[in-house]
């Protein structure tokens, strides 16, 4: 039996080691081909060829049949890729759009460069270091602003509303985007952290937040908004896990093929605080680490999750360098939250014939348990415990966003009005409302209702079946009736375009923090979550397994 056994090990190690040789010749053999026919093809092809932009979109194509993250960093793009990762670049510290002919300056961040040079949302980029902007697009007029901090920049604009042209000098500085843009009392009772970003940092600014709302003496509760957090630094999602839990949780186990991707992480820091209750906001722009955070509250009942369900992304990403200062970001693993599960929705791994991969469907999804015994289910993302449906914007609202009307009458408004009344809680006045609707006469900004696209589609398939002109005279009827009136549209939508106006208009004032602090007056999910942080009995009962 001893011999039987040692005889089939060793078959299995020669099986192993024999498919490893295939795998091994599977490459080389294809690493020559590729080698060949790149070379062939920038020798003979008929024009000429760019090899870098030949390489690199090949680079790109055998990437993109694996996940849409892992990906190729060129030298060219790891500043951008940086950025991504510690919030930090050098630069002048401003938002920038293509509007019309001109790059636009939309936020100046506050206590930067460009803010304290002056500039202002609305003033339009003529000229960086006497290069004249038109010629270049947005990314690239991004790139002639950023530089080493200390370097000095000369900049042409035409201000808004003015039309004044101001030529301005200053040096860039280290530009560090806030992970908190914002944090704040939402009444005397819950607190409301922000939280945008998982760069460096990220967990202490979710810390000094709380540490500050936590100086309240009414404080009952807190809201943590994730929503449309795209993820991002793995450690300061455990991080910031760790400001609501003990020391020595589990938060996340990561497997991947390789030895070096299988990791448990365990919070490892003093928490702020253990017991305040806790309502965590997501969305489909939830994503990675804002999975991490939100799937772990839920999974060790720390808080209450209310929005949305979350992306579904459970894959982990490193980064490996490459020639030429390169790097290759490539998934190395899957993350299993705290009951054991991953939340990644989408199988890359499979495919069907046309080369689409598909979520997992909801026979497979298996259940797991929350510390405290509830049923939760993987491979779809985080479900909230309190979902709630997705806010629709109104397609003339979308239009006037889009056609900047908004974003010009806000440029106005900052002009004819040197303060802002109340502050960050500013409502606009009806008179105001008018002002706008009057502002509107003559301009641009199309648009088309579901109604108006479902008639077309209706009028396409009675055209196709031949229906009789008494049908075809009913459809033109119902084409007039439903035929889009902007000044209705404008007044029936009024709610929604007021507080789009009332967010922008604030954050000519008070910028970023102002235009967050505002638009969370009508926000139907922090209500929701002011009114469960509000309801000791009902908050208890939603973190209590159902027996």
């Amino acid at each position: 039996m001893k011999k039987l056994f040692t005889i089939l090990c060793l078959c299995l190690l020669l099986n192993a080691r024999a498919a490893n040789q295939d795998r091994y010749f599977g490459i080389a053999k294809n690493m020559e081909l590729f080698t060949q026919l790149y070379k062939e093809l920038n020798t003979y092809y008929v024009d000429d060829v760019d090899p870098n932009k030949l390489m690199t979109d090949g680079i790109n194509k055998m990437l993109d049949g694996l996940d849409p993250f892992t990906n190729y960093i060129t030298g060219a793009d790891l500043d951008e890729y940086q950025l991504q990762t510690t919030g930090k670049y050098g630069g002048i510290g401003a938002r920038i759009a293509k509007m019309g002919d001109y790059v636009v300056i939309t936020d100046p961040y506050e206590g930067y460069p460009a803010q304290k040079a002056g500039l202002q949302a609305g003033d339009q980029i003529l000229e960086i270091d006497g290069k004249v902007s038109t010629k270049y697009n947005s990314d690239e007029v991004s790139q002639l602003l950023k530089g080493e901090p200390g370097t000095k920049i000369t900049i042409k604009v035409k201000k808004a509303i003015t039309n004044e042209e101001k030529t301005l000098t200053f040096n860039r500085e280290e530009i560090k985007i806030e992970n908190v843009p914002y944090f704040g009392m939402v009444n005397d009772k819950v607190g409301y952290i922000k939280l945008t970003m998982f760069t460096d940092n990220a967990s202490q600014e979710v810390q000094d937040a709380l540490k500050e709302l936590k100086k309240n003496p009414n404080i009952k509760g807190v809201i943590l908004d994730l929503r449309g957090n795209g993820g991002g630094l793995l450690n300061e999602a455990i991080n910031i896990c760790n400001t609501f839990v003990d020391k020595g949780t589990n938060i996340v186990n990561t497997k991947g093929k390789i030895q070096e991707a299988n990791f448990q992480y365990a919070t490892t820091g003093k928490p702020v605080d253990t017991e305040i209750p806790l309502a965590v906001l997501t969305d489909g722009g939830s994503a990675s680490a804002s999975e991490i955070v939100s799937g772990s509250i839920q999974d060790l009942d720390r808080g209450v999750i209310i929005g949305q369900n979350t992306y579904g992304k459970g894959l982990v990403q490193v980064t490996k360098p490459v020639a030429y200062k390169s790097k290759l970001k490539v998934t190395i693993s899957k993350y299993y939250i705290p009951s054991g599960r991953c939340i990644q929705r989408i199988d890359y791994s499979h495919r069907s014939a046309d080369g689409i991969a598909s979520a997992l469907p909801d026979s497979l999804r298996k259940e797991y348990r929350t510390k405290a015994g509830r049923i939760v289910k993987d491979g779809a993302g985080i479900e909230p415990d309190i979902k709630t449906e997705e806010q629709k914007i109104s397609q003339i609202a979308i239009a006037l966003y889009t056609n900047n009307h908004i974003f010009q009458f806000a440029n106005q408004y900052k002009h004819d009005h040197t303060t802002l009344r109340d502050g960050n809680n500013f409502t606009l006045m009806d008179e105001e409302f008018n002002l706008f609707s009057d502002y509107l006469k003559g301009k641009e900004y199309e648009y088309t209702t579901q109604s108006e696209v479902r008639l077309e589609d209706l009028k396409k398939s009675i055209k196709d079946d031949s229906y009789s002109d008494d049908v075809q005279k009913v459809i033109k009827d119902l084409e007039t009736q439903i035929k889009h009136d902007k000044s209705k549209d404008l007044l029936k939508n009024k709610a929604e375009i007021k507080r789009l106006l009332e967010q922008e208009i604030v954050s000519r004032y008070t910028y970023e923090k102002g235009r967050i602090a505002n638009s969370l007056k009508e926000d139907e999910e922090v209500k929701k979550a002011v009114e469960l942080l509000s309801d000791g009995l009902k908050y208890k009962s939603i973190l209590t397994a159902k027996k």
